[in-house]
């Protein structure tokens, strides 16, 4: 079969889960990439090719609307060696600033290139001539090359979710040189910023002898292009859910049962990399020096489960959870808790009544490739109200400068910020909201994928 216009998406996750009696069906994961990419091959439609989530044999193909889905299976020790180890003790980490020390161990390499492996063969496989395979993330870095070296008819592309570290932490990896070859073997390099696009031509041109430019390298006799593209949401769809009278009324019922007091929101996955723990004691000293009351503020703090059985997502949920009973068993009143924690995930449905009640949203990560929890919120900002409170290191600053930025470390930064939120005047928070909402309408996940997909014919 031979389509110019075929589609593959090669991505770690497949966009569903197993039920126990209904096969595969969807899920909305905690992370950005299913949550961006459905309305896409939703739309164009499109093969892809991802892990249930599961150890052992792989489901059968299926197919949902109009994408088509084929399973990798792996094995237990993959699961252990390739995303528990490799992909998310060392590399994410490591991309991350090392935020959380990343751990370097040998025996997890082997998994990490069998997989890749596995999942270069199944789009040879499967792929249609001269397709078009967008592969996804930190998990997949040796794919593009070993794919073009079994079907050179291919497009590949690779979009990088999370940041690209500048070369003073990439070079800690034993494995650095492997890595970047397989990422020139793509076509389209894409990252979330300008800064990690930065960062990946220099150590490409150090490590790999490359020429060229911060846009174009050269390497094996074959031209890269590097594009930074930030991901962003389906706005009109939270627009429109933000807008419902379904919504409008759990929002009230939120409000209600809140109280009526000022809500501080955010939404994360337990993650290290969040800042959670650093936003909370901010909160906790504010009561503490009565620039706050439990009697007209509340925190509420969603933390959705994420790698729990890895050390560091333990680490950081005991840590919240901690200061979360220290906070609320210091400054409770009768009938009202300072902090309301919710440590499981929430459907786009209720998520938007949270985001259209809240009235501020606080959104702090040590360090972030993107993040569309800030761009949900402002989308859900219909009455142009609402203040958001940003991490200066979170992708997502680069287009929402009129949030209010902060450094998440800096904890006096965060308070101040907080402060400033609570009071802002009607008019300066809704001028802000405006200009925010402005641009999360002029660059949405359509323009997105549009973008590189244009750069990938």
């Amino acid at each position: 079969m031979t389509n110019r216009g075929s589609l593959v998406v090669v991505a770690n996750r497949l966009p569903v889960e197993r039920a126990t009696r209904a096969g595969l069906r969807w899920q909305r994961s905690p992370g950005g990439l299913v949550s961006a990419m459905e309305p896409v091959v939703s739309k164009r439609g499109a093969l892809w090719i991802g892990w249930d989530g599961s150890a052992g044999r792989a489901p059968a193909p299926a197919k949902l609307g109009r994408m088509r889905l084929r399973a990798v299976g792996l094995s237990r020790t993959q699961v252990e060696g390739y995303y528990q180890g490799f992909s998310n003790g060392t590399l994410w980490p490591l991309y991350h600033d090392a935020v959380w020390p990343p751990e370097i161990h040998r025996k997890w390499w082997g998994p990490y290139r069998d997989v890749n492996l596995k999942f270069a063969s199944a789009a040879a496989r499967h792929a249609p001539r001269h397709a078009r395979v967008w592969v996804h993330d930190y998990h997949l870095q040796l794919v593009p090359w070993m794919l073009r070296e079994r079907r050179p008819d291919l497009t590949i592309g690779l979009f990088l979710h999370i940041p690209f570290p500048p070369e003073e932490l990439f070079s800690w990896l034993p494995w650095r040189t492997p890595i970047l070859k397989g990422l020139m073997g793509a076509d389209v390099l894409g990252f979330q910023t300008e800064s990690s696009s930065s960062n990946f031509a220099r150590v490409a041109k150090r490590f790999l002898g490359c020429s060229g430019t911060e846009r174009e390298l050269e390497f094996a006799g074959r031209r890269v292009r590097l594009l930074p593209c930030p991901i962003s949401i389906d706005t009109e769809r939270f627009m429109e859910l933000a807008a419902s009278p379904d919504t409008r009324r759990k929002a009230a019922e939120i409000r209600e049962k809140l109280s009526g007091r000022k809500i501080i929101l955010s939404v994360d996955r337990l993650d290290y990399t969040k800042g959670i723990p650093a936003r909370l004691r901010a909160f906790e000293e504010l009561l503490k020096e009565r620039r706050v009351s439990a009697e007209d503020v509340v925190h509420v703090q969603v933390a959705v489960p994420s790698r729990e059985s890895m050390p560091g997502y333990l680490a950081v949920r005991r840590e919240v959870e901690e200061i979360v009973g220290r906070i609320n068993g210091e400054y409770s009143h009768p009938g009202m808790v300072p902090v309301h924690y919710y440590r499981r995930s929430f459907s786009a449905e209720d998520l938007a009544a949270w985001y259209v009640a809240a009235d501020v949203m606080v959104v702090t990560p040590l360090r972030d490739g993107m993040n569309l929890v800030a761009k949900e919120y402002v989308a859900c900002r219909t009455n142009h109200d609402g203040v958001l409170v940003l991490s200066e290191f979170a992708g997502a600053a680069r287009e929402l400068r009129r949030a209010l930025l902060v450094n998440p470390r800096d904890i006096e930064a965060v308070k101040s910020a907080l402060v400033q939120a609570i009071r802002m005047p009607a008019r300066d928070a809704s001028m802000r909201m405006a200009i925010l909402r402005t641009q999360v309408k002029r660059h949405t996940v359509a323009d997105w994928s549009g973008a590189f997909l244009d750069e990938l014919s």
